[in-house]
């Protein structure tokens, strides 16, 4: 482990975001990479300013970085595959009210017999504010994760308007005509036309951002796409990474060493939004992976190393639909498939990144056993280094101490002991477990109670049940408290934490470290 992560540029980060949420959203690899070229290319034909044109760029490349917020409720109403589901309405994004509506019937759990799908789309259609609220969250979420990578506030106020049109029929303000940010308005039609082309062709993606003129779309916009979108994107050539690494507006913007750790922390937290099972997760394998370097012997470089892969080493987990992860029975074969595809995942992520890819190594492998029963590749024995075998030591203890949707948390002791039997069963040696346990038996016991923003003792409870996905009522009953004391406390927490939503919420606590087990 001694090529280790020490500074590089702010656009890579962004562009490893872009191919995780082309994963998490359903859409082909790249797809975010090209939207941004095309956002450049229009934005220079309106010749907007080099400082709009930077402001365009990570936009494009970062819009949909709330979308693992609400994964898990949409894999319900979807039947289980939301990843699947988005995809498919991708393209109606910015329709018509009816036209979307309509689409959506159509296409919701479609691979469901009908008898099945009628409960999901009555459920859906009996809930008006269900875009609005989804759509809403998604920007808070990705304002709040974009402030933490360090995105400027031009940036940051342009995704938490991400889905406004032009018409004021968006969310999550109605913000209409010039009052939407700029940014919006040239990458809404640049992601739609990129979408359309794919998918059906120039022609089909020049009738629908005709059609939607000024309705979803600024109308100078669509006029500039329309008249050399094709063009641009012929022009974009075979390495579409290095093109937009390329083509970021000056000046470039560097991420150093001294700030790569918040940067990769809130990658973490995108990865672990993705079901409320995971929330705190990467964090707490990152943080326990580092003790248990640094209590085998490892140097601190390495040691940090260690930590940086266990805060992205799930990254990949956004392409798995919720369906697999938030099953509460048996996995099915080919849902076990899925799972085991998800390091693999993760390194395809990363090693596009030059940034993370001395990262990639270790993250990808952190499923592997020294007997060879891990995946994805079934690597064993002495091609498992110690770095490898830390980080999936911790990572099975820490997930073993987390409620999982098939059983409860495991008590410190009896994850130690499965631990255990796992040195037993020849998949870990007791160099890293004993590591990992040293670790564990320091940062297990009884943290002093954390209250960030003047929250209450009773407060953080409340919030860390809602940020594990609890409804109001389960939260009560949990706390034996009434419903509506429930709602007052939430009330109260939004205000001190300075959110309006769930997803703006359960990041305040991730960030604030009020979910370890």
């Amino acid at each position: 482990m001694s090529d280790h992560v020490r500074s590089g540029r702010v656009a890579e980060l962004t562009m490893a975001l872009s191919l995780a949420t082309d994963l998490g959203t359903g859409q082909p690899m790249e797809h975010g990479l090209r939207t941004c070229w095309l956002s450049l290319a229009a934005s220079e034909a309106l010749g907007l300013a080099a400082s709009t044109r930077s402001c365009v760029y990570y936009v494009a490349l970062l819009r949909f970085l709330g979308c693992t917020w609400d994964a898990s409720e949409t894999a319900v109403l979807a039947g289980g595959d939301d990843i699947a589901f988005d995809a498919a309405m991708a393209p109606m994004l910015m329709a018509e009210p009816g036209e979307g509506m309509r689409y959506f019937v159509r296409h919701l759990a479609n691979d469901l017999p009908w008898q099945r799908r009628a409960g999901p789309i009555v459920r859906a259609l009996s809930d008006p504010a269900l875009n609005r609220r989804s759509l809403s969250q998604h920007c808070e979420a990705a304002a709040r994760l974009a402030t933490r990578l360090g995105m400027a506030e031009s940036v940051c106020r342009s995704l938490a308007h991400a889905y406004e049109r032009w018409d004021g029929r968006g969310y999550p303000a109605g913000w209409a005509a010039d009052d939407v940010p700029v940014a919006v308005r040239v990458v809404t039609v640049a992601r739609d036309a990129e979408l359309w082309a794919c998918r059906a062709g120039w022609a089909a993606a020049t009738d629908v951002l005709t059609h939607r003129r000024g309705r979803a779309y600024d109308p100078a916009v669509v006029d500039v796409v329309v008249a050399d979108g094709e063009h641009w994107l012929t022009g974009l050539g075979d390495d579409p990474y290095a093109a937009i690494l390329d083509a970021e507006p000056a000046p470039v913007l560097m991420i150093e060493s001294g700030n790569l750790d918040a940067a990769l922390t809130a990658v973490a937290d995108f990865t672990d939004l993705k079901s409320p099972y995971f929330r705190g997760h990467s964090t707490g394998v990152a943080r326990l992976a580092v003790a248990a370097g640094q209590a085998a012997g490892l140097a601190i470089a390495d040691a940090t190393t260690l930590g940086r892969a266990g805060l992205v080493h799930d990254v990949g987990r956004v392409g798995i639909p919720n369906g697999v992860w938030d099953r509460r029975g048996p996995l099915s074969a080919e849902q076990w498939e899925r799972v085991r595809l998800h390091p693999y995942l993760s390194e395809r992520v990363l090693r596009r990144c030059a940034l993370l890819t001395p990262l990639a190594d270790l993250a990808a492998r952190h499923h592997e056993r020294v007997d060879g029963s891990g995946y994805h590749r079934g690597d064993s024995g002495d091609r498992l280094g110690l770095g490898i075998r830390l980080l999936g030591a911790a990572d099975a203890y820490h997930a073993m101490t987390e409620n999982r949707p098939h059983r409860p948390a495991l008590p410190p002791a009896e994850a130690a002991s499965q631990l255990l039997d796992e040195v037993d069963a020849g998949r870990f040696t007791r160099v890293e477990v004993d590591a990992v346990l040293d670790a564990a038996g320091q940062v297990s016991r009884p943290p002093r109670v954390r209250r960030p923003a003047g929250l209450t003792a009773r407060e953080v409870d409340v919030l860390a049940l809602i940020a594990r996905g609890r409804t109001n009522k389960e939260v009560a009953t949990a706390l034996v408290l009434s419903p509506k004391t429930v709602g007052h406390h939430i009330e109260h927490i939004y205000t001190k934490a300075g959110v309006s939503t769930r997803a703006g919420a359960t990041l305040f606590a991730m960030e604030h470290g009020l979910l370890s087990p």
